[in-house]
């Protein structure tokens, strides 16, 4: 908890009774000289969001925040003293043997009744959040025609659509020069055909193909890959609709425009389908919600992941789905993973994740700490270790009951790690796979980060990032290091915002600056 006085008086957060550091708060940091609320006086001068030592450390003593050693004295360090990366030594990984499986039993949180959002109901009974055509490409190659049909699909036929919301070419590097029948190249291919199938497309799949590509549409979306279920009974239909692909190297294409053509005529079907269907009130327990950080600092485990993993328990607590992810930020807490899982075959699905992506990094020649950026460190974060606690507090407190391996479509509701790398775009495609109908992003450091398939809610770590910038960052939890709202007063704060997103009555700033990042499709398979 803060530490603090009046706003311009040294402000440190310590997150634990053993820690023997905590993080300097103060816009611009403390200079040298100045005295903490205690009466240390600062023998350094310490950046906003860096460690400050509270106690003399020797040599190899452990130094504790979260209250477990994210690092080890690599010489003397005085108290008063500014405490980086350069003067610890990292922690090894915690092995994956011997692990607490499921020992934790959290008490039943009441269920939380009567919210409610205004979504798009689909035939497969998922609930979109908004009402989109995405055009499926089965490889890189079309992405430049299917582009250019997309410009003017949108400033010629979606004009007349009103209740369509855009047009979206699910663009991406993958489809060919690639070894397509190596046993990891199940992850892009799955990923690809699941991002057609998200919530918010509707159930509409259109697919333009070059024609001579390795990954062949019927590949990627083979019979009966496209559920139909009978939202009242439940039960799936047998009804198989015709794949609608645009080949660019079939005869019938003469020039260019021909193949714009061919997809726009394609396109404008989908287009009429999209525009009958309306919003209808649905339960909250439809969202589909995948959690996130990126330019993290030394504030994410501090204020907006500890508000958004208490936001976690409110949607789990109304039935909804949320995803939690990147590997290498989570996997120094596994141990706190096993044991909140609810049953051994969940925390073992973990473990095996876990093992996959050591096995995957050591095959590149790296490990865990590959993870940190400059920006991460110079927001305070030391390693991956200190960055890993608090990346993990976005999962909240709620049992943890499914694990989805990479590119898998979600089929549970509740809590559920989902595999993926740590890469903001490459997680964020991942999840999108999953199924995720609305988005939550926390950052620090500051990305205009968003995606063109689902909207995304940005948090602000501080409230400097906040003002400065105001109209890219949807809510401030910088307020909880300064005393001015608690983790709980912006987990409902971002709970209630969630609720009008997704009724599509409010725009997040990256839905309204158009703000998209690239679907990165992670392909751990040769590249021929």
């Amino acid at each position: 908890m803060p530490t603090s006085t009046p706003s311009t008086d040294p402000i440190i957060i310590r997150m634990h009774e053993r820690d023997n550091v905590a993080i300097v708060a103060n816009d611009g940091g403390l200079p040298l000289g100045a005295r903490l609320p205690d009466g240390l006086v600062l023998i350094d001068r310490v950046p906003q969001g860096h460690k400050v030592a509270l106690v003399d450390l020797k040599a190899a003593a452990p130094v504790l925040r979260y209250g477990i050693p994210i690092g080890y004295a690599l010489k003397d360090i005085p108290a008063g003293s500014w405490v980086h990366e350069r003067l610890l030594e990292m922690p090894s990984a915690c092995g994956l043997d011997n692990l607490p499986i499921a020992t934790v039993k959290p008490p039943t949180m009441a269920p939380l009744e009567g919210y409610t959002f205004e979504g798009f109901r689909n035939t497969d009974g998922s609930v979109g959040t908004r009402n989109i055509l995405a055009i499926t490409q089965t490889v890189q190659c079309v992405a430049g025609v299917t582009d250019f049909a997309v410009q003017r699909i949108k400033s010629e036929l979606l004009p007349r659509f009103p209740n369509v919301d855009d047009v979206v070419a699910l663009e991406h590097g993958y489809g060919c020069g690639v070894a397509i029948d190596a046993p990891d190249a199940i992850i892009p291919i799955r990923t690809l055909r699941n991002i057609s199938l998200n919530p918010n497309f509707g159930g509409e799949v259109m697919v333009v193909s070059l024609g001579c590509e390795k990954l062949q549409p019927e590949r990627l979306l083979p019979p009966g890959s496209i559920p139909l279920i009978d939202v009242r009974s439940g039960t799936s239909l047998n009804t198989e609709t015709p794949l609608d692909v645009v080949c660019l190297q079939d005869d019938a294409h003469v020039g260019f425009m021909s193949m714009v053509d061919s997809i726009m005529r394609q396109a404008e079907q989908h287009l009429q389908r999209l525009n009958a269907r309306r919003r209808e009130t649905v339960s909250a327990s439809e969202l589909v919600v995948g959690v996130q950080c990126g330019g993290s600092d030394a504030f994410s485990g501090v204020t907006a992941n500890p508000a958004v993993g208490y936001c976690t328990d409110l949607l789990v607590r109304a039935g909804a789905s949320v995803m939690f992810s990147e590997t290498t930020e989570v996997r120094d807490g596994i141990d706190q993973l096993t044991s909140r899982a609810t049953t051994p075959e969940v925390a073992q699905a973990m473990i095996r994740e876990m093992a996959w992506y050591d096995a995957y990094l050591q095959r590149g020649g790296a490990d865990r700490s590959a993870n940190t950026t400059p920006g991460n460190k110079k927001g305070g974060l030391s390693n991956i270790v200190e960055k890993a606690m608090g990346s993990i507090v976005k999962s909240g407190t709620a049992p943890i009951a499914n694990v989805l391996s990479p590119g898998e479509k979600l089929k549970a509701k509740g809590l559920t790690y989902a595999a993926t790398p740590a890469s903001d775009f490459i997680c964020g495609t991942l999840q999108l796979a999953g199924g995720m109908n609305l988005h939550v992003f926390t950052t620090g450091r500051g990305t205009p980060y968003g995606l063109a398939a689902v909207p995304v809610i940005k948090v602000a770590t501080r409230s400097d990032l906040a003002r400065r910038w105001h109209d890219l960052m949807d809510i401030n939890a910088g307020t909880i290091a300064t005393g001015e709202k608690t983790i709980e007063n912006v987990g409902w704060e971002l709970f209630e915002m969630m609720l009008e997103v997704a009724s599509g009555r409010k725009k997040t700033w990256a839905e309204h600056w158009k703000l998209h990042n690239a679907l990165v499709l992670f392909n751990p398979a040769p590249i021929t």
